[in-house]
């Protein structure tokens, strides 16, 4: 029982480095659109297309900011329940799971309204999932350890 403790302990500092990976990614999308410059897509063709969309601001706000400050809060609160603040890995779930539901939005988005892919986008889905694939071996644990 004490392993699987530890196990769950570690579960929020896998949390922290996953969300590290897409604060990266939304900071250089980020950069990269205020400062009106392209990005090199190399492994899908598209990235143009869906950052220049309608769909890449919401009131006037790029969407990959929206995605910085949901990384940050999302390591921080990681960071938080690492050190044991349970309170901040429940926020941190409702979060993720948000985030779930509106990447899945803009996965939509991409392929049949605007019918094109940024790979930085998907990097992001990713990243968006496997903070919920965390989320969920959380809670299965936590389950059955009680």
């Amino acid at each position: 029982m004490e392993k699987t403790s530890i196990q769950i302990a570690k579960l929020p500092l896998l949390a922290a480095i996953v969300a590290i990976v897409g604060l990266g990614d939304a900071i250089y999308l980020t950069v990269h659109h205020l400062s009106g410059q392209g990005v090199q897509c190399t492994i899908v063709h598209g990235c143009e297309q869906v950052l220049n969309s309608d769909y890449a601001t919401f009131a006037g706000i790029p969407l990959a900011f929206i995605g910085v400050a949901a990384y940050f809060t999302v390591f921080s609160l990681a960071t938080l329940a690492a050190f044991g603040n349970k309170g901040a890995w429940n926020f941190l779930s409702v979060m993720v799971v948000l985030m779930a539901v509106f990447t899945t939005w803009l996965l939509y988005l991409q392929g049949f309204v605007i019918e094109a892919f940024c790979q930085f986008c998907l990097l992001s889905a990713g990243v968006t999932f496997s903070l919920l694939i965390i989320v969920i071996l959380s809670r299965y644990f936590i389950k059955r350890l009680s």
